[in-house]
């Protein structure tokens, strides 16, 4: 099934390893082929991974857009799990779900879990505080 992007002006968007960036005007672009494809506003960089359930996000976004080196991103992604575990064991069915989609191969539906998480985790944040 294709998948249909509006691009607003200057927005940017990686799809299947390239990044486009669109012009001054709305584009509309379909997507025929399944490949990896994420929004300017769902990327996450290494700077602005600065607590461990962001860290997670990033984990999975680089297996989603970087499967070449998959090896290393799940090795990450299991440590990184396991510290959030010990830290936050109220984080178990929401770390369960994500890392069935991880198995399963589903990197792009365990994006969306690990928004949930990071969520999650501000909200035991405030409440820390």
């Amino acid at each position: 099934m294709p998948l249909r992007i509006e691009l607003k002006p200057g927005e940017k968007v990686f799809i299947g390893g390239a990044v486009i960036e669109n012009g001054s005007g709305r584009t509309h672009l379909t997507v025929l082929n399944e490949v990896p494809v994420l929004r300017e506003r769902d990327i996450l960089t290494e700077t602005s991974a600065d607590t461990p359930c962001k860290r997670i996000y990033l984990a999975v976004q680089l297996m989603y857009m970087d499967e070449q080196h998959l090896p290393q991103h799940h090795q990450s992604y299991w440590q990184l799990v396991k510290q959030v575990l010990e830290a936050a064991p109220s984080t178990l069915e929401l770390l369960d779900r994500m890392s069935g989609y991880i198995l399963n191969r589903q990197y792009y539906q365990a994006l969306k879990g690990a928004k949930e998480l990071i969520s999650y985790e501000q909200d035991l944040l405030k409440h820390a505080e």
